[in-house]
């Protein structure tokens, strides 16, 4: 015997598909691939703007502290004090003299040794104080002679951060003077640490 034939009806599977789904979780993340290989350099960009000045950093700490300047040119006592100004640099380490000012200011406190030397004039009075702050440290005097001569004048300082260390003309009842010319150097000032305080 044979089975029955039946047919099947056939369903249409575009009618029963259902409307879109939520979107899943994500997944994990992958592997990193290669490497890829280096590209070519781009063009040069814009030149950018200026920045703005950074605030001032700390001043430099060091142990060393030196300097010797000189003076070209002659100068009278014109007013009754004169700071005496400096036009060649032999040795200003860390700028520690300021060659605008004339005056060498501590940044290394200590003992410091100084020395001045000047040539006087012929007929004038050589008068000049070292000053430490506002105070005479030293004096180099000469009195009026027909002869000029190299005078100087040298000492040993303790100074405190911020002190001042220059050099001025007094005048007196005379004229008051100091030599030198444009080829030779006859006025010098020199200074230099021996010991900072931060050493025992």
């Amino acid at each position: 015997a044979y089975p029955t034939y039946r047919p099947l009806p056939q369903i249409n599977v575009t009618i029963l598909k259902g409307e879109k789904g939520d979107r899943g979780e994500r997944g994990l993340h992958g592997k990193s691939g290669k490497t890829g290989a280096t590209g070519s350099k781009g063009q040069s960009g814009l030149k950018g703007q200026k920045g703005s000045v950074g605030a001032p950093g700390e001043r430099y700490k060091t142990n060393y502290a030196a300097f010797s300047v000189g003076r070209r040119k002659p100068l009278h006592s014109n007013d009754y004090y004169q700071t005496l100004i400096f036009d060649t640099e032999f040795v200003n380490l860390y700028g520690h003299f300021n060659m605008f000012m004339g005056k060498f200011f501590c940044y290394v406190p200590g003992v410091y040794f100084f020395s001045l030397n000047v040539h006087t004039w012929n007929q004038k009075e050589t008068y000049l104080h070292i000053m430490h702050n506002k105070a005479e440290a030293a004096i180099l005097y000469a009195q009026a002679s027909d002869r000029s001569i190299m005078q100087s004048q040298s000492f040993m300082l303790e100074l405190q951060d911020q002190d001042e260390v220059w050099v001025r003309l007094y005048k007196g009842e005379r004229d008051n003077a100091i030599f030198s010319d444009e080829y030779d150097t006859y006025i010098t000032f020199s200074g230099y640490l021996i010991k900072p305080s931060s050493e025992p």
